[in-house]
């Protein structure tokens, strides 16, 4: 294992994944994130490693065959939607969505072989997208991806993936609603005031599954008193199933001031459902 418990991938290969710089999706994103790591010496306390390529076999543990096929050709010229007009294509998108996915599962080897015991990935988190399609700027699901390899290369049969991003991980959701394998946990902003309109509290998963999926609907403007006072469940909820492995979608937009969503956390959140979700894997997924 390294000196550091902690890796860290930055490459202009993952800041590829975006729609200009105009677009809310912008390559700035990676370029923001980089420059305060490197600012507040971060660099110094984590193992920073390349973006690592995937592959279209891998893609398609969670995409169907026909819609990868989709990607790549209109990869090639960046015309026209991946979807009904949210998602437009843009050339190169299917070799940047490749580096995306394969840094987030590099990560996953690399905890699974016991090099670290926590992954970060900036631009990463593609929750949207389903199995067949595109949606809300998600060319590809790496999460549906991750769960996928978890559950196919590493056998596992609880993994829990965590979402505190303000639009609720309905690509995820659904594509895994009847799987009682997937631990599902959601905070995000009401369905009836954003964007993709799912995730009501009566959302539970299907079949063998029901009872493995918490969807927690927050109110406009919620903030960090809503956010610690409704924390408590999710880590009651970990703590009933004890996963093997934790993700998390950190998305930043649950922050206050993001120009599209309307939650009012503050950076304290976020820092709180790290260091508590890297104490609940210890415990679980050692």
């Amino acid at each position: 294992m390294s000196s550091h418990s902690c890796c860290v991938y930055l490459s202009d290969k993952l800041a590829t994944y975006g729609f200009g710089d105009k677009h809310p999706f912008g390559p700035q994103r990676h370029h923001v994130f980089e420059q305060a790591l490197y600012h507040q010496t971060l660099d110094q306390k984590v193992d920073v490693l390349p973006a690592v390529q995937t592959d279209r076999q891998t893609l398609e543990l969670f995409h169907t065959k026909d819609y990868i096929s989709k990607v790549i050709e209109q990869s090639k010229f960046g015309v026209g939607y991946l979807d009904s007009g949210d998602t437009p294509a843009f050339i190169g998108m299917y070799e940047a969505a490749l580096y995306v996915a394969g840094s987030v599962l590099d990560a996953i080897d690399q905890l699974m072989n016991k090099h670290y015991k926590k992954a970060f990935i900036p631009i990463a988190g593609l929750h949207h997208a389903r199995r067949h399609i595109a949606a809300g700027f998600c060319v590809i699901n790496d999460c549906g991806v991750a769960i996928e390899t978890l559950f196919n290369k590493y056998h596992l049969q609880r993994v829990a993936y965590i979402d505190i991003d303000a639009h609720h991980g309905d690509g995820v959701f659904y594509s895994f609603e009847d799987d009682p394998r997937l631990i599902f946990v959601d905070l995000h902003e009401d369905g009836q005031f954003l964007y993709p309109g799912t995730g009501a509290i009566s959302e539970i998963g299907k079949g063998k599954a029901a009872g493995t999926k918490l969807n927690i609907p927050m109110p406009l403007q919620a903030d960090d008193e809503l956010f610690f006072t409704m924390w408590p469940q999710v880590e009651k909820f970990i703590e009933k199933h004890q996963p093997e492995f934790i993700l998390l979608q950190c998305g930043a937009d649950s922050i206050a001031g993001d120009p599209i969503t309307h939650l009012a956390y503050s950076e304290q959140a976020h820092i709180h459902a790290v260091k508590r979700l890297a104490t609940l894997a210890e415990k679980y997924c050692s």
